[in-house]
């Protein structure tokens, strides 16, 4: 036989096309040939294979060798296909008898000895494969991940000899272990720990009880990144679905030898990323020639962490604002255009001058610098906050009572707050299927409603800060989400008040022009 087909599954984003790999075999002076829109990576395909395939003990074809990856148009990357292509030449030259290859796919990078080595993007292809009944067999390296999916589809292996001896059914491969028990947790801190700013932990539980993005204003050393550090530990754990997405889009860009144990791709604790103000606009919301996610997408179901906010390119945060909006992000290159999940939550700190203060004797910056600092961020991309909140400097006297353990009362622990958070959100699924945060402008007025007197209270709030149509919006939905921490079916007056203390931003905006006129 001469002629020999392989399954594979390409990476394209979070989709998986099926590839089929052809190898035919014909005289003529001795040359392997690939075809169908590979990579360089997929190139050097053919030296890999050569030799895995004679130091395994097999003889490579001294003959004329085609490889096709089919469909011709879809672009290839990576060693993934190194296996397939070599179980296809073995078939094609009649050193693999068998007739079971139609009923696996293949995934793996060689190495010169034949060994396995794991690849990116293998969630999204065993579920593609599971779609269409067949089992995909993958290097031992995937297995952790792997792990994740709810099915036996997936049978994992060490070395091309143990893949060639399975088809012939002379030995069996591995299944991947279900035991998630063993899986070490990733270490966070917990709220106990940060000393005063009451208000601020409130203001950090609602955020996460509705799954509203916050904005954190204040002088230097108050506490906002150890704040935002604590979000993820009063967090619901992610469910199956959401750690198997989760998963997925990062096994699409850290390969599995270089995922450390605590990775979000192997924990049930929500992802947290916080990338450096110096970031570009590609590694933020994703890109290159084949489209790769960025920051956003793997910090889906998760946090994002942007701290010096102003520090940020402008273009690189007004790049967020529709992802913020529709969840999702959509990459179009010359070659291809791929979706990528972004349904994160946005957390951000800044300090409210140059300086570092606005107000007080610490203050050595005019209204106009200050004005000129602020502007860095625009308007529209501001408007996405539901709650900005100001972070004071401590009081005196706290720290002295808190070094002597004297404070009257014991700061929460997170697995407090993180119960209260979970009863919220079943309240909101249950009531919705969705958090406040994500709630449509129908179902804000269906499930976020006012009386009368509130309600045209709240609309001269909003144009004496002269606010716009989505502040509403996004005030109802924190004072909704309000209302279910505090056990109440309607929205009342302290729920609404409440929600509107949560607009420092508006507030110091406001404040700053009236100084300047």
């Amino acid at each position: 036989m001469s002629l020999s087909v392989v399954n594979t599954r390409a990476s394209l984003g979070v989709v998986a096309p099926r590839v089929s790999i052809e190898v035919h075999i014909s005289n003529g002076l001795p040359a392997l040939t690939l075809v169908g829109l590979p990579e360089t990576t997929v190139k050097e395909a053919r030296d890999r294979v050569r030799s895995a395939l004679i130091n395994c003990g097999f003889t490579f074809p001294p003959k004329r060798i085609t490889v096709n990856l089919a469909p011709a148009d879809l672009p290839k990357e990576g060693g993934r296909y190194d296996l397939p292509i070599a179980l296809a030449i073995l078939a094609a030259s009649e050193q693999l008898n068998t007739d079971r290859l139609g009923e696996y796919e293949f995934i793996g990078e060689l190495s010169l000895s034949g060994a396995l080595r794991g690849v990116n993007g293998a969630i999204p292809a065993a579920m593609a494969a599971q779609k269409e009944g067949r089992r995909l067999v993958l290097p031992m390296d995937n297995q952790r991940e792997m792990a994740l999916l709810e099915k036996d589809t997936v049978w994992v292996a060490d070395h091309l000899l143990e893949v060639c001896a399975f088809l012939q059914g002379a030995g069996e491969l591995k299944e991947v272990e279900r035991d998630l028990a063993d899986l070490p947790e990733a270490q966070v801190g917990d709220l106990c720990e940060i000393i005063g700013q009451e208000q601020s932990k409130r203001a950090l539980e609602v955020a996460a009880a509705g799954g509203h993005n916050l904005l954190l204003l204040g002088p230097p050393g108050t506490g906002k990144t150890m704040l935002a550090s604590r979000l993820p530990g009063i967090l619901p754990p992610l469910t199956q679905q959401e750690a198997l997405e989760t998963a997925a889009i990062v096994s699409l860009v850290y390969s599995p030898q270089g995922q450390s144990d605590t990775h979000s791709a192997y924990s049930r604790l929500r992802p947290f990323r916080a990338p450096h103000h110096s970031i570009s606009l590609n590694a933020l919301v994703g890109g290159g020639s084949i489209p790769r996610p960025g920051e956003i997408s793997l910090a889906h179901n998760g946090v994002l962490f942007l701290d010096e906010l102003p520090e940020f390119e402008r273009k690189v945060l007004d790049a967020l604002r529709q992802p913020m909006e529709s969840g999702e992000i959509t990459i179009s290159r010359t070659r291809a255009k791929v979706d990528f999940p972004a349904r994160m939550q946005l957390i951000a700190a800044m300090n409210p001058s140059p300086t570092g203060h606005y107000q007080g004797p610490h203050n050595r910056t005019p209204p106009q610098q200050i004005l000129r600092y602020l502007s860095r961020l625009s308007g529209p991309f501001l408007d996405r906050f539901d709650l900005s909140l100001e972070v004071p400097l401590l009081p005196p006297g706290l720290l002295s009572q808190q070094h002597q353990q004297l404070l009257p009362k014991q700061p929460e622990k997170s697995e407090q707050v993180k119960a209260r958070v979970i009863a919220a959100r079943e309240v909101q699924l249950t009531r919705s299927g969705k958090l406040n945060a994500h709630l449509s402008s129908l179902e804000v007025q269906l499930f976020c409603k006012l009386t009368r007197g509130d309600a045209e209270f709240l609309e001269s709030v909003l144009q004496k800060l002269g606010l716009s149509v989505r502040a509403w919006h996004r005030i109802l939905k924190v004072a909704r989400t309000l209302a279910d921490l505090d056990g109440q079916a309607d929205i009342g007056k302290a729920q609404l008040c409440e929600a509107l203390s949560y607009r420092c931003m508006d507030r110091l905006l406001l404040t700053l022009h009236k100084n300047l006129a």
